[in-house]
């Protein structure tokens, strides 16, 4: 049977091209050698498959021997895996096809646009169908659309009825759909896999990888930041640092148009040449050698030996010398900075250092940000540089700090946040801590503490000297919460309030009533009488109100409960406020204020020490109930 409507009437190029019947191994070739000979396009000629025939040899060494052909049932026999991964096993089909034009007039599937199409390897074969691709239903669809795909094989240079088992159940449930459906429109790409052979395992060539040395992937848009090149690369214990794979011959495969796929020999290019010493594990498998940090601290190399440092000295931090540090702050590495000339910077301007423990010689420039566990700055802080450790010492400081305990030398209007905040000379500047001493006071220091404040000797004036229990920020935020829930707990419990009230009341007016029904009821069913539904619809309506009176009492017990304790937890904020003080070891001088902030009443009282005032130990006082002062109190 001619497929697609080929007995039907012939178009006028039909009548110009004569059928011509061809046996060949390359049916492309063959199509495009009649197309040039009639002087038209490939694509205006079609064909019939009228015989398929698969020979097979297994040549010995360099001796070819003869082909031997296969029967359609000896085909499934093709897919043992040891025939077809033998090198010297061969495969070829020939195809007798019968040459005619291309009918578009009276072609069926006109409307199924589709290809066949292979991966890489050609391991594998699929049928793609473009979207809006229809196929009507008709009682050849099965054998057309197998003929259809198998033709757009040969015409690929794929082996037909080999590596394609999975093609019948394809073809099958594509007719059966067609079938039921009349009409089916494909209203998406879709692809389906129609036959897969042996696919080969790439050959992997030795490869040494510096995983500690790792870039981040840039592309030409990128700008890349040239202070982030890893000066120092921090590492933890246990991290890999570097791997080395070793090389692995692939296995072969055999692709769908039967070529044997041979895999390339190994390139072993990379075998390490480097040593380390204890400080780096080496861990081999038969796929790879692994070497892992033994120890936290920065990996070095030293000569032809790799090993993990803790300690390292370096003239400079700067975006010239070194650019950013950053060594994790838990790799428990020291460095030492040792520029100590004081109109240079030792920490250049907008560098960022990251690492467990720093001791800076000289200066740290404007923008520059420090971030350690320990660090200690010899020199001074530009107004805009940020230093950041949980044990900090500076000497000269003028730009931000913070820590859990900090000592400063000499404090030049910088910014101080900490826990425990310890400084000789406040020359100026913002300090929040919970406590915090200052050996000598000069003029316009603004210090807020949680706990006291201490100062040993004053000599300046214009200082504001605070107690605020909400010294931490997020405090602020949870005392500001708090409220808002204590206010929206207060409002819903006076709306319980009240309808528990109306309740009551109205349990305590129908219960007479109910308790007479009550009665009543319990004559009926003694007595085997139907109840009135009138008498039942009203009983069930008491016990609800009785029910949803319960119900709301024991809302509001939770409610009044969860007020308390919010209102408990916002009054510990200021439980310590009393027990605060502000300590002027020295006599006041000039105009200075004390401060005490209230969390609840939100009040917040102010005090002028007068100049020559003997009172050196200031506290919050409660004078009467919910009236507060700031007075001179025993320490």
């Amino acid at each position: 049977m001619a497929l697609f409507g080929l007995s039907k009437t012939k178009t006028t190029l039909s009548k110009k091209i004569r059928p011509t019947v061809v046996k060949t191994q390359h049916v492309p070739r063959e199509l495009l050698n009649l197309a040039n000979l009639y002087g038209v396009s490939a694509d205006k000629l079609d064909f019939n498959i009228l015989e398929i025939q698969t020979f097979i040899r297994v040549n010995k060494d360099t001796q070819e021997t003869d082909w031997e052909e296969m029967t359609p049932f000896e085909l499934y026999e093709i897919d043992d895996k040891t025939a077809l991964l033998n090198p010297n096993f061969q495969i070829k089909q020939v195809y007798e096809v019968e040459f005619i034009a291309k009918d578009t007039e009276n072609d069926l599937y006109s409307d199924f646009h589709s290809a066949v199409g292979v991966n890489g390897s050609k391991c594998k074969v699929y049928l793609s169908i473009k979207e809006g691709s229809v196929l009507n239903y008709n009682p050849s669809i099965k054998e057309d659309l197998r003929l259809l795909i198998n033709k757009k094989k040969i015409r690929a240079g794929i082996l037909v009825n080999i590596f394609d088992e999975m093609l019948e159940d394809t073809i099958s449930k594509m007719s059966a759909t067609i079938q039921v459906q009349e009409s089916v429109r494909f209203d998406k790409n879709e692809t389906i896999l129609i036959a897969q052979s042996i696919e080969p395992t790439k050959t992997l060539h030795d490869e040494l990888i510096l995983h500690y040395d790792k870039k981040e992937d840039i592309d030409d848009n990128t700008r890349i930041n040239y202070a982030k090149r890893g000066f120092i690369r921090g590492v933890n214990k246990d991290e890999l640092l570097i791997e080395y794979i070793k090389a692995q011959k692939g296995k072969p495969g055999r692709n769908c148009k039967g070529e044997f796929l041979k895999p390339k020999e190994p390139e072993t290019i990379n075998t390490p040449t480097f040593q380390i010493n204890d400080t780096i594990i080496k861990k081999e498998t038969s796929r790879n050698i692994e070497y892992r940090a033994n120890e936290n601290g920065y990996i070095a190399l030293e000569g032809n030996m790799y090993l993990i440092k803790s300690e390292m000295d370096v003239s400079e931090i700067s975006f010239k010398a070194t650019g950013d540090i950053n060594a994790s702050l838990d790799s428990d590495v020291t460095m030492v900075v040792t520029e100590a000339d004081a109109i240079k910077d030792a920490i250049g301007s907008g560098v960022n250092v990251e690492i467990s423990e720093i001791t800076v010689e000289g200066n740290v420039g404007s923008k520059a940000k420090v971030n350690a566990i320990k660090a200690t700055i010899e020199g001074q802080t530009h107004r805009t540089a940020q230093v950041r450790a949980d044990v900090l010492r500076i000497n000269a400081h003028k730009g931000a700090a913070f820590g859990k305990n900090i000592m400063i030398t000499r404090l030049e209007h910088g910014t101080v946040e900490g826990d425990i905040v310890s400084i000789s000379q406040a020359m100026g500047g913002k300090i929040r801590a919970k406590e915090i001493t200052i050996e000598l006071c000069n003029s316009n220091v603004h210090a807020t503490a949680s706990r006291f404040i201490e100062i040993n000797k004053l000599e300046g004036q214009e200082n504001i000297f605070t107690i605020d229990p909400l010294l931490k920020r997020d405090d602020n935020e949870k005392v500001r919460d708090n409220k808002d829930d204590i206010k929206d707990l207060r409002r819903s419990i006076n709306d319980i309030k009240v309808e528990i009230q109306k309740y009551q009341q109205l349990v305590k007016e129908n219960t007479p009533a109910f308790n007479d029904l009550k009665k009543r009821l319990l004559h009926y069913k003694k007595n085997g009488v139907k109840m009135p539904s009138s008498f039942v619809k009203k009983y069930k309506q008491f016990q609800k109100i009785k029910e949803h009176l319960n119900s709301i009492i024991d809302e509001n017990i939770k409610k009044s409960d969860q007020l308390t304790l919010l209102t408990t937890k916002t009054a510990s904020f200021q439980d310590n406020i009393f027990d605060a003080r502000i300590i002027n070891r020295d006599k006041w001088v000039g105009h200075n204020e004390l401060k005490f902030k209230l969390v609840d009443p939100p009040i917040e009282l102010s005090y002028n020490p007068p100049e020559g005032s003997p009172n050196m130990i200031f506290g919050l006082v409660e004078i009467d109930e919910g009236i507060y002062e700031i007075e001179a109190v025993a320490e």
